[in-house]
């Protein structure tokens, strides 16, 4: 079970990442659509390469899905650097477009709910990963998880505080998705050591 533990900390960590690009390219598609002709060439081509980015990232993951632990180190430095390029590439089209506060809303609503559901399939999966282990070893297991809820719950808190405060700057929201994708993973990959640890014990 241990290098499952392993390799659920490196897909749950993948898989939020990809939920955060698909709810942004959502969010810029509605946009697409609404857009005047100048700006539509603008946002067609964000589209465009910010769908280039997600699908190279999604391929790796693939690639390296079945792959070992050692291979996951390697690849997720490359996951990371895919990923801020996607990030970056977001941010220098809201400084650069001017303010578009209602589009920079709208997209930071979506990587926010892309988070939350992240938080929560991550919980599942680990619940039903620690449902296997015997009931002797649950402790640190069960308090993984409360943590985990708890972590999830502060994070969604944080981003609702946010979002109803309705800030008009790209780096102050984009800052706050960061410091809510940090704590996920650092609780993604604190539970899944808890229920490495319970199943070494055996």
């Amino acid at each position: 079970m241990s290098q499952q533990s392993s390799m659920h900390f490196y897909l749950n960590w993948a898989k939020e990442r990809i939920d955060e690009m698909d709810a942004a390219l959502a969010s810029f598609e509605i946009k697409a659509g609404q857009a005047k002709a100048e700006s539509k060439v603008k946002t067609d081509q964000l589209l465009s390469d910010l769908t280039k980015r997600r699908d190279e990232f999604q391929a790796l993951l693939k690639a390296k899905a079945q792959a070992g632990e050692a291979a996951w180190v390697d690849a997720k430095a490359e996951l990371e650097r895919q990923w801020a390029g996607f990030e970056a590439q977001m941010k220098t089209y809201f400084e650069g477009a001017g303010k578009q506060l209602e589009q920079q809303q709208a997209t930071f609503r979506d990587l926010a709910a892309a988070q939350a559901k992240a938080w929560g399939e991550a919980a599942e999966k680990f619940r039903e990963a620690a449902g296997k282990v015997t009931a002797a070893r649950t402790v640190d297991i069960d308090a993984a998880l409360k943590q985990m809820k708890s972590d999830a719950s502060e994070a969604e808190e944080r981003l609702q505080k946010l979002k109803q405060a309705g800030s008009d700057s790209w780096s102050v929201m984009s800052a706050a998705l960061a410091e809510s994708r940090k704590a996920f993973d650092q609780a993604n990959k604190a539970a899944w050591d808890a229920l490495k640890r319970g199943d070494a014990k055996r």
